[in-house]
């Protein structure tokens, strides 16, 4: 038998290029050259040449095409079996049954017919092991990819068959090639269908539950072995990589869908109209209008929904997480069947601090300002995302801009506007240029929108010292010694995380006088924009935190030799300086330094 086989096997790779085109002729010409089917089915694979693969290919699609509508729906289902199943539904005697069960068995071309599907099943398993084969080139993947897309379209009596399409997406996201290079193909080819959007989305949340599944059993073996949890571990986050590969990839569901965009990959509406000729029964009927593009659209939205929603219970690596976050507000929210079911994940985010909620703010806000989303202490955690490294963040301006829109409504509380007024001024102190002109904005902003805290620019001190420490002591509850206060004292608490307790509206802005006397010079012009009264709403306009917000030490750089300066300041001195400061320059100091021998 081994003998045998060997020789088969040296036949095979004597084959030229002409002699197995000549055997894809053969097997198209005559049922007698069936034996040709298996072994050009063996030339498919990652191991043989392209052209090779391809020939061999293009003979069997040519073969297996017309065929496909007489095929049975599977090969591991006997004819005898689906006879007693169609038998039973129709309620027949059992002695009828077995009669054509015996009879279908002995029939020839039921065998045959169910032969033919096991090498279809066989042919469609070598191609998808040849579109995820690192050994396979990119022409030879969309060749192969267009095949199978094709078996999607016409296996299924003209309906879209989502098994396969299903094994293509599962084979594209667990292989070890990268997912862009299938994706692109999907995208370019495929995805304008809307049949092919729609059973995405349907796989997609397929893989999600499975993957919740692995991973719930995974933490219960892998406990033993920290390797396999090592493993299991990356697999799991590949294949989380993957499938937000996929849904961040496949088209939206649009809004108002036009003819274009009801166009479908499979003929299901044609199948419909031919049915409908034909005498069928009503059932049928029924289940090929489940597949109309009308009805494949108004379905879009939920299946979308499904997908997104049960991808975000899965544990996103933080990259995967950050991106999410920063494309979420544009690309999910506003094609949800209902926004409102992102407001755990979006709350969860929002509490992690840091970089992830200043990247959680923009979708929580849409959902605040657009969907009636209540969510408690959101001033107070907003207050806490102040910190100097968020004016050097990546996503600033986005965050800046919605800082600004949260502070805009007139009906905030004196005590918190003057808060994040005076937490921002602080701030002005220790950030860059480009931090402290974007504040400048923002505190401009408040104070036209609340006048109620304009005292803050010019706070007169208090006489008593008494009263002023019993308004301490009210503002930040904490039992202070009474004794006299220098004037100067702030009573703003930066470290109090309460905002009824900071202690602002008894401070001033004396950060912003400060940066009157910056060392950039659009800083100290700008801190003098405030000495303006903003009371009078009728003579001022808010300025736009955009043209700020993006700022950096490149754009101050580049909008000051852009500047034409009417005066420049000349140094002029009758003397040529002998040192960089004068003994004038410091009254009542001496500078000596000490000199050494052999040292200079």
């Amino acid at each position: 038998m081994a003998s045998i086989l060997s020789k088969k096997q040296k036949k095979k790779e004597n084959y030229t290029l002409k002699e197995l085109k000549s055997l894809g002729c053969d097997l198209l010409s005559s049922r007698g050259h069936i034996n040709n089917l298996p072994l050009l089915l063996s030339f498919i694979s990652p191991e043989s040449p392209p052209q090779f693969v391809v020939e061999s290919l293009l003979s069997l699609q040519s073969f297996f095409t017309p065929l496909l509508p007489q095929l049975p729906s599977s090969s591991s289902s006997s004819p005898a079996s689906s006879t007693k199943r169609r038998r039973s539904d129709e309620e027949d005697d059992d002695d009828s049954s077995k009669t054509e069960s015996d009879e279908v068995d002995g029939d020839p071309e039921v065998i045959f017919k169910a032969w033919l599907r096991s090498k279809f099943d066989e042919f469609v398993k070598v191609l998808l092991d040849v579109l995820v084969s690192q050994q396979s080139e990119d022409t030879l993947r969309d060749i192969v990819l267009g095949t199978l897309m094709e078996f999607v379209k016409l296996l299924n009596a003209g309906r879209f068959h989502s098994s396969i399409y299903h094994r293509i997406l599962n084979a594209i996201i667990h292989s070890a090639v990268d997912a862009d290079m299938f994706l692109d193909i999907l995208n370019s080819k495929y995805f304008k269908y809307i049949d092919v959007r729609y059973f995405t989305y349907i796989s997609m949340e397929k893989f999600v539950k499975t993957l919740e599944a692995s991973a719930l059993s995974a933490d219960k073996t892998v406990m033993e072995n920290s390797e396999t949890e090592n493993e299991s571990k990356d697999s799991l986050e590949l294949s989380i990589r993957r499938i937000y590969q996929v849904l961040s990839r496949t088209p939206p569901p649009h809004k108002q869908a036009e003819k274009s965009d009801l166009e479908m990959w499979s003929g299901s509406d044609e199948s419909s109209s031919e049915k409908s000729k034909g005498k069928k029964k009503k059932s049928k009927d029924q289940d090929s209008n489940l597949l109309s593009p009308t009805t494949i659209a108004k379905r879009m939205k939920l299946k979308f929904t499904k997908a997104w929603i049960s991808f975000l219970r899965l544990p996103l690596p933080l990259d995967v997480y950050k991106e999410v976050l920063a494309s979420i507000h544009q690309t999910v929210i506003p094609h949800l069947s209902n926004p409102a079911m992102l407001c755990d994940f979006l709350t969860k985010s929002y509490d992690i601090g840091g970089v992830v909620s200043v990247m959680a703010l923009s979708s929580l806000f849409i959902l605040m300002t657009e969907h009636g989303l209540e969510y408690p202490n959101f001033y107070e955690k907003l207050y806490a995302l102040l910190v100097p490294s968020v004016f050097v963040a990546k996503h600033r301006a986005r965050f800046l801009q919605l800082l600004d829109a949260c502070l805009r409504s007139s009906l905030l509380p004196a005590y918190l506007a003057a808060s994040f007024a005076k937490k921002l001024s602080r701030l002005s102190l220790s950030v860059p240029p480009s931090g402290s002109l974007v504040i400048t904005a923002l505190i401009y902003n408040l104070l036209r929108r609340h006048p109620t805290i304009n005292h803050l620019v010019h706070q007169e001190p208090v006489d008593n010292a008494n009263e002023a420490n019993s308004e301490a002591e009210e503002d930040n509850e904490s039992s202070r010694p009474k004794t006299n206060k220098k004037l100067g004292m702030d009573y703003f608490n930066n470290q109090e995380t309460d905002l009824k307790k900071t202690g602002a509206m008894r401070s001033s802005l004396w950060e912003i006088d400060t940066l009157r006397h910056h060392y950039c010079p659009p800083v100290s012009r700008f801190a003098s924009s405030l000495e303006t009264d903003l009371t009078i709403r009728a003579k001022t306009t808010e300025m736009k935190i955009e043209d700020f917000s993006s700022g950096s030490y490149a754009t101050i750089f580049g909008d000051e030799i852009r500047r034409r300066v009417k005066q420049v300041p000349l140094a002029f001195y009758k003397a040529v300086p002998t040192s960089l400061f004068e003994d004038s320059d410091f009254p009542g100091w001496t500078f000596t330094i000490p000199q050494e021998e052999g040292k200079c």
